[in-house]
């Protein structure tokens, strides 16, 4: 009877294998997916969202690459990726006829994920899936695009086994991230009226977040879309669109209100415990000129903006440039910090360096004030600070037939490189660049001053590029480390921090480096060309890997062994 039954347990056994087999194939045979709750822990040993995790702060918990030996670091892989259609393992889709051509060299520029031994890899039109392990390619999609605005794009986001991303001419596109096929495309804002999409989707429950980008006279607004149909769950315009909507007092009519710009073209972040998803939104529009948008504040552009995750609506906002007049956008991805503040105890926070030169602490939850100060010490642009910790602009610097000396020029003190935040220090830093520019008008016409028009602006000197690292109780600059060569803030390093004590950045030299983000000291770099994005860390086979792109080459980087 033993024998019998033992037998029994065996066929069964092979049956029940042979089912699973023909029952889960491709789960069996590609990568596994992102677990959801995976999102909502520490950064460690994966990298599962733009900023890794939902907080902004780039801190990685991992510690095997540390102050101790991090001199020994030493490269894993370089992995160079090709842009295009072509290859064996490329899937190709789009509404593209093929005729359109992008000039120009792909540039790696946002977050790889990295998920189950498997990093994924965007530029403007593609995605590919590479092995943690060696950089080795498992697939590649192509878009086949109708043109656009190919300046970026940040990453993909993640849910289950499907993966999202965004196209330079506005479609909304999921994968299947086990084998590069698509899975549909939805249209997310109309081509036509020349929105350009460059930012990395964020997954928050069953949302995919993401918002529009645009240079000319549009509306900016985020979406939420449902991860298994790609239909639209909500819509959240940053600036008013009918009679009666809140801030359209801050516009010279509805009309101009409707043309504001105000596009949130970089990821947010989100706080579970208050169910907001939080992110900042970019420029009014026209960019410099004023007539046609009046002397208001121009609500909600320039601002921080907290929207209930599951609805679309505005819980909270802080504009961080009210009435703006030099591009300067407040998209950058904010830090939620919990910690003490000032000795009245634990606070919820959010912090942010905008590109106006100006560093914020805000109470996460209500969006009051706590700390504002400047991070770059050429900022010349305001004259005062009102009430509200807002900094307020000085006429005289705007664009003048004469000309206008002004600090930061058109790039800002800092752009889209993100941040990051230590734990361990309390110190966000922060890649910043001083600059001065001349600001000229050129056009009072309305019809020609439309988007970024209407002014000329002519760089007149640096005073170089550094890391600033900011104390968020007193929002004063604790140290700041000044490259060998200056550059421009969009060139300026993002950042990483990690439990082991380091801060990772590149230099506008070439240079990868380790930092000791105590004091700004350097302790390892490597030259590998000019960073195009920011660093990351993720473990495979029990080894820590540190990665990070110059233009079109992944590098990633472990201890020798």
């Amino acid at each position: 009877m033993r024998k019998r039954s033992a037998e029994a347990f065996a066929l069964r056994t092979v049956i029940c294998a042979a089912f699973a087999a023909f029952a889960f194939p491709v789960i069996a045979q590609g990568p596994q997916g992102l677990d959801p709750a995976q999102l909502l822990k520490p950064l460690a040993d994966s990298w599962t969202s733009y900023s890794g995790d939902y907080t902004g702060r780039r801190y990685s918990t991992l510690t095997q690459v540390n102050q101790a030996n991090v001199k020994t670091l030493t490269l894993a892989f370089a992995a160079k990726v090709s842009g295009g259609p072509g290859g064996a393992q490329t899937f190709t889709g789009g509404e593209g006829d093929g005729s359109v051509t992008v000039a120009g060299a792909t540039q790696i520029k946002g977050a790889v994920l990295s998920v189950n031994g498997v990093l994924y890899v965007t530029a403007p039109d593609n995605v590919w899936a590479l092995d943690a392990h060696d950089g080795k390619e498992i697939w590649h999609y192509f878009w086949k695009t109708k043109g656009g605005t190919h300046i970026g794009n940040r990453g993909v986001a993640m849910w289950g086994n499907y993966l999202f991303f965004v196209t330079p001419d506005d479609y909304f596109v999921s994968l299947d991230a086990r084998t590069g096929k698509e899975r549909w495309h939805k249209e997310a804002a109309p081509f036509s009226q020349q929105y350009f999409m460059t930012s990395a989707p964020m997954t928050v429950g069953n949302h995919i977040i993401v918002g529009t980008g645009n240079d000319l006279d549009s509306p900016g607004y985020l979406m939420s879309f449902d991860p298994e149909t790609g239909e639209q769950q909500w819509r959240f315009y940053t600036v008013p669109m009918n009679l009666g909507d809140p801030g359209l007092e801050t516009w010279k009519s509805l009309d101009a209100a409707r043309h504001g710009g105000g596009h949130p073209w970089l990821p947010g972040v989100y706080d579970p415990e208050s169910h907001l998803y939080i992110f900042g939104t970019g420029n009014p529009t026209p960019a410099y000129t004023s007539q046609t948008r009046g002397e208001g504040d121009n609500l909600y552009t320039c601002a921080i903006v907290a929207v209930n995750v599951d609805t679309g609506k505005m819980e909270w906002y802080y504009q961080t440039s009210p009435h703006d007049t030099h591009d300067w956008d407040s998209a950058q991805t904010p830090v939620l910090v919990d910690g003490d503040f000032r000795g009245s105890g634990p606070r919820k926070m959010l912090l942010t360096a905008s590109r106006n030169g100006y560093y914020f602490t805000l109470d996460r939850r209500t969006g009051e004030h706590m700390v504002t100060s400047t991070f770059s010490d050429t900022v010349n642009w305001a004259k005062s600070m009102n009430a509200k910790g807002q900094p307020v602009r000085d006429p005289a610097k705007d664009h003048h037939v004469a000309g206008a000396l002004v600090s930061a020029a058109n790039g800002g003190s800092t752009n889209w490189p993100p941040p990051a935040y230590s734990p361990d220090t309390g110190l966000l830093y922060v890649p910043t660049s001083e600059t001065y520019a001349m600001y000229y008008l050129t056009e009072t016409d309305p019809r020609g001053a439309m988007g970024l028009g209407g002014k000329d602006e002519v760089s007149v000197g640096t005073m170089g590029s550094f890391i600033s690292a900011i104390d968020y109780k007193t929002g004063k600059t604790v140290w700041k480390h000044k490259f060998r060569s200056a550059g421009n803030p969009r060139g300026a390093p993002g950042l990483l921090t990690t439990a082991g004590k380091l801060l990772f950045g590149g230099d506008v030299s070439g240079n990868f480096i380790a930092f000791d983000p105590a004091n700004g000291k350097t302790l390892w770099h490597s030259q590998i060309g000019q960073v195009t994005n920011a660093p990351e860390t993720y473990m495979v086979d029990g080894r820590q890997h540190i990665l990070v792109a110059a233009g079109d080459t992944l590098y990633s980087f472990t201890l020798y062994q």
